[in-house]
């Protein structure tokens, strides 16, 4: 897949709501990190086989949300969306996403974007 880090984003979650995970296997590190700033925490995906089953889980689960706002910021992009499910109306959430050479080697989960958009210096 080839393109600017915020166009490989784009398509990257476009393809995740649209459960087209053999998209996202070719956009993810084999040993992409997935967490919420603790890469050994628990729930932590530390490859591309965890990632990817977490995210058909959740899209099983929950259903699909909504792309937000894709925000470059050099080599990292910050992801802002609106999940499906209960979550309280107008809720965002965000990931910053860290590419290397056109892959995604790391996700960082927040719950507030504007951690996410501070974490990239904006």
């Amino acid at each position: 897949m080839q393109g600017t880090n915020l166009e490989l984003a784009r398509r990257g979650y476009e393809a995740a709501l649209r459960g087209e995970f053999d998209v996202l296997s070719d956009l993810l590190d084999p040993d992409v990190k997935w967490h919420g700033g603790d890469p050994d925490g628990p729930g932590a995906c530390r490859n591309r086989d965890q990632a990817l089953q977490f995210m058909d889980e959740a899209r099983r689960r929950r259903g699909v949300g909504e792309l937000v706002e894709l925000i470059g910021a050099g080599d990292k992009v910050v992801v802002v969306m609106r999940p499906a499910g209960d979550g309280p109306p107008g809720e965002l959430v965000a990931n910053v996403t860290t590419f290397r050479d056109g892959k995604v080697v790391e996700m960082v989960h927040y719950a507030d974007p504007d951690e996410a958009r501070a974490a990239v210096g904006i």
